[in-house]
Order: structure tokens, then sequence, then C-alpha cells
């Protein structure tokens, strides 16, 4: 009995001890499990600073993506404006070749009507000299016929029976006007309409009547002459003449102190010739000439009309 006993306690006291190691063990286990579960303070330090700078490097992703957007945005609107201001510059140009082209077609617009103008005005101020001639049958060649009113004159086929007076002309188809004139200025204007032939301008007094001389200034006359269609101004050497149209009716001016003869188509407003640089003394006056008759080819008289 006494040893069941014993070995009773013993199975009791080696339960006992058994529990206790589990429950050591378990106390173990918990420990163990405690310990895994709960880091150290670096390490929270560790994950806490890893946390923050995540958080920062997506802050700063962030605030790199709106910067980029804001930029990106600018660029886009200065883009959108070089754009507009290339535009605007590209029409600025446009527009400035169409005004320089405009500026062109006006300037060569202006020099065109200055062209035109220019005669048109000059003669017009030539005009405001005009002086009332007349034919002055004392000096007239016996071969040319005057009007009543000594406005015209042509060529007749026989010599009048007229007197032998030193201021006639008796070698060449010549007539002065009666008035002269030794300073100022004038002008008068002949119709030549359907003439062949003929010459105007001015002669001095002292010109001679009975012999023979040249049509030039160093014989004493300006004049422009009209020889088978040809138009010459006799300044010494003749000058051609290069006309655009056939003159219906010239004009004839004298400035006596500046020494100038000057000779228009009236009706075109174009300026012919002049004679410049002269030095005049004396009286100086209208000189006519119808030409030859030539046959019949030239029967239309020359007609110093109103101005």
């Amino acid at each position: 009995m006494d040893s069941i006993y014993e070995n009773t306690d013993f199975v009791l006291s080696t339960v006992s001890s058994d529990e206790k190691c589990s429950q050591l063990k378990g106390n173990f286990t918990e420990l163990e499990s405690k310990k895994k579960v709960s880091p150290s303070k670096w390490t929270k330090g560790l994950l806490t600073l890893l946390g923050l700078a995540l958080v920062f490097a997506l802050g700063g992703l962030c605030a790199l993506w709106m910067i980029y957007n804001n930029k990106l945005a600018d660029f886009e609107t200065l883009n959108e404006q070089h754009i507009m201001v290339s535009k605007q510059l590209a029409a600025q140009v446009i527009n400035s070749t169409v005004m320089i082209r405009e500026q062109e077609g006006l300037r060569t617009n202006y020099t065109s009507v200055r062209e035109q103008l220019l005669p048109y005005v000059e003669l017009k101020r030539m005009q405001q000299y005009a002086v009332d001639v007349t034919l002055d049958p004392d000096t007239a060649n016996p071969y040319l016929i005057l009007s009543g009113d000594g406005k015209q004159l042509k060529v007749g086929d026989v010599a009048q029976k007229l007197p032998d007076k030193p201021e006639r002309f008796d070698r060449y188809l010549y007539v002065l006007g009666k008035e002269g004139f030794s300073s100022g200025r004038f002008y008068f204007e002949v119709q030549v309409k359907g003439k062949t032939s003929w010459d105007l301008g001015v002669a001095r007094e002292s010109i001679d009547r009975k012999g023979e001389f040249t049509l030039s200034p160093s014989d004493g006359c300006w004049i422009v002459i009209l020889r088978n269609n040809e138009y010459k101004a006799c300044a010494g050497p003749p000058v051609s003449l290069s006309l655009r149209v056939k003159p219906q009716r010239v004009g004839v001016f004298v400035d006596y102190e500046e020494g100038l003869v000057s000779f228009y188509d009236v009706k075109s407003s174009s300026h012919m010739y002049t004679f410049t640089g002269q030095s005049f003394t004396g009286k100086l006056y209208p000189y006519f000439s119808p030409g030859l008759n030539n046959k019949g080819e030239n029967p239309a008289p020359l007609i110093i009309t109103p101005v």
C-alpha cells in the first residue's frame, strides 16, 4: 500500500513537474512572441524616417508635377502668343508689301500725271503773256497774200506790185508782225493745220531784208520750221525735233531778259523746243512764212489765233 502510495506521489509529483515545464515553456514562447511582435525603438525610428522620406518624396513629385504642368501651360501660352505675333508680323509684312506696291503705283501715277501736268501748267503760265499780233504788210514778200485783218497769210501764184520799201523782204517768203518788243515777255499762237511747210518764231529788227541770210540766231532769227514732214529748230546746225504728234497750233513764247524763245504744241500742251542763253539787242518781231505752195500741196494759210 505504502509503495503504491509512494508511486502515486511520484506520479503526482511527476505530473506536477510536467505541468510546470509546460507552463514554463508556454511562458517562454509567449515572451518570444512578445519580442517578435514588439519591434525595437531603432526600428520604429527607421520606419518613421522612411515614411517621412516617402511622404516628402511624393510631395516633391507632386510639386514637380504641378510646376511641370504650370511650365507646360506657360510654354503653350507663349507658343500661342508666338504664333499670334508671327501671324501679326506676317500680316504686317503683307500690308507693308501692299503699301510699298501702292506707293510705287502712286509714284508712277504721280510721275505720269506730273509729266502731263507740268507742260500744261507751263503753257498756261506762258499764255498769260499773250499779245495781239497783226501782220505788217510793209514787210511782206510780194508773193505773200495777207488777209484784210492781218491775221492770215498764204502764198500766191504771182508777185503783187507793191512799193519797194526798205523793210520789205524781197528774196524770201517772210513777213513780220507790226509790233516789236525790246523787253519783258510776250506770247502768240499760230494755226498750222493742214500745212506741209512753214516757219515760225521771232527775228531781230536788223535782220537783212534784201540779201541772203541763214536761218540761225547768228543772223538774227530764232525759228522752228517744217520741211518734208520733218520739224527742225534752226539753231545754227539744225536740230531735228522728235514730236509725238503733228502740231495743229504752235505757241511762241519769248522772255527778252532771260534770253529764251520757246515753242509749244498747244493742243497737246507739249514742249517742242527752247532756245536758251541768247543775248537780244534791239527789238524782236514775230516772224512768219507759209512756205512754198509746192504745186498746190501746201495751200492752207497760216492763221494767227486768239489765245
